[in-house]
């Protein structure tokens, strides 16, 4: 399906904050190496550009905080957060300081030019809201910045939570806790060797994220940084930590799929964030092979490409909503995953198939701006589900998300194409047992990273 609007950000590590501490369990490689780049400044101090954050001493800014970040866990449903500064622990009304209503990620730096070393004694607290700007939660307890918060910080913060999944997706989204003001970003991707990181490629973003789109089959290690930048590209900030990742092969379990494969949940938050990706509910580790926007056709074409090169022995093929909607026959999109099944018996490699999930064409227009469907995406989408259903192996998802008119229910989405927590959580779930007892000989040598 179409990619994640990414009006926001996604989740981070939760630094520092003690409150909410339970949110996520009650919702249960040819290249060449870098250049050497021109010396910049930052924060009143040059820094040089090809030096890598990981290199550097640690550098603080001295005399008055500039900049606070705030971060704190993920709360599922949550569209965006309303951040409040107080001016002391005192919480009312009359001792507000700074108000920020429109957050779209679990985390933010706030400027703090403004108050001067005031600030150095400034409390917050935080509220999640949903799509309407409702609370989903009262306010978090209010706590000190300077105990919880981090000072200046220089560059942006990575906030993807790759290590806590059991593969590295094949095709990551890269994201970030911007540096205030900073509405462009560039990510630099590398691969770990023993004679130090090589550049792979470089990302030109905007605010919060950037979708990859050269997918890594190729074992090995690598990591991937970000900077603010100008909107010609120059460089405004220093680049940040790196953020190491993996690359395993063979896999024996993998999902190849669209967007509800990829990842991501109630509009803001893209692909990189467990809670929102169905294999983190699976009993069984599942290789990502899902890329946003992919209809059959497309999961068809990079088959060879993304799919041979993990050799796995099952694979999960969740795809089609991206054909119904867009007005493709269903029994085109039958015969797409028909040749995927052939390829997959061809090599060896059990197909196993998922029903497309239903979607929900109000939501879509009216929250999304997510084109309305054919108003025959329903007859279209039952064909293509009937002929799932009678695949030697086969799971039925979409049944246990429709309303009783046949559409994604309500309360399992936000923007009527795509599951939220509730909907991807039942989906990896019932994956997960379904490979538990029909491939144990393969599901129980694996195990879960959590």
């Amino acid at each position: 399906m179409k990619r994640w609007k990414s009006a926001g950000l996604l989740s981070c590590l939760l630094i520092g904050t003690g409150f909410w501490a339970s949110a996520f369990a009650e919702a249960g490689e040819a290249a060449t190496r870098s250049v050497v780049e021109p010396r910049y400044t930052v924060a009143g101090k040059t820094l040089p550009g090809v030096a890598m954050a990981e290199d550097r001493p640690e550098q603080k800014a001295e005399g008055n905080w500039m900049s606070v970040q705030l971060r704190w866990p993920i709360v599922p449903g949550a569209v965006r957060y309303q951040v409040v500064l107080l001016r002391s622990a005192a919480d009312t009304k009359d001792n507000i300081a700074l108000t920020r209503d429109w957050i779209f990620t679990n985390g933010v730096d706030i400027s703090l030019l403004s108050f001067g070393d005031e600030a150095r004694n400034f409390y917050w607290k935080v509220c999640p809201l949903d799509y309407d700007g409702h609370p989903l939660r009262p306010f978090s307890a209010p706590e000190a910045i300077a105990e919880t918060g981090i000072e200046n910080p220089e560059t942006p913060t990575p906030t993807t939570e790759y290590e806590k999944m059991d593969y590295m997706p094949v095709y990551p989204v890269y994201s970030w806790v911007p540096t205030p003001g900073a509405k462009h970003h560039e990510v630099e991707v590398r691969r770990e060797t023993a004679a130090g990181p090589v550049v792979l490629h470089r990302l030109a973003a905007d605010e919060y994220d950037v979708y990859e789109t050269a997918g890594f089959t190729t074992p090995g290690d690598y990591s991937w940084r970000v900077r603010a930048v100008t909107a010609v590209g120059a460089p405004v900030t220093d680049w940040s930590g790196p953020s190491r990742f993996t690359v395993t092969a063979p896999t024996p379990i993998a999902a190849l799929g669209d967007s509800i494969t990829h990842g991501g949940g109630v509009m803001s938050i893209p692909p990189g964030m467990a809670i929102y990706d169905w294999e983190t509910y699976s009993p069984v580790p599942v290789k990502n092979i899902g890329f946003s926007g992919n209809t059959t056709a497309e999961m068809l074409d990079r088959f060879e490409r993304d799919v041979l090169p993990f050799s796995p022995r099952v694979l999960v093929i969740m795809g089609g909503v991206n054909d119904y909607r867009a007005g493709t026959f269903g029994s085109t999109t039958v015969a797409n995953l028909a040749a995927i099944r052939d390829k997959c018996n061809a090599y060896g490699i059990v197909p196993v198939f998922v029903t497309p999930t239903p979607i929900n064409p109000h939501l879509m227009a009216s929250r999304a701006q997510i084109e309305t469907p054919p108003s025959d995406w329903q007859m279209h989408q039952a064909y293509v589900n009937r002929w799932i259903m009678s695949q030697p192996y086969a799971i039925d998802v979409a049944s246990a998300l429709a309303d009783g008119q046949g559409l994604l229910r309500e309360d399992y989405t936000t923007d009527g194409l795509h599951p939220d927590y509730f909907g991807k959580k039942y989906i990896g779930e019932r994956i997960g047992a379904y490979l538990m007892q029909h491939f144990p000989w393969i599901a129980e040598e694996r195990q879960k990273k959590s």
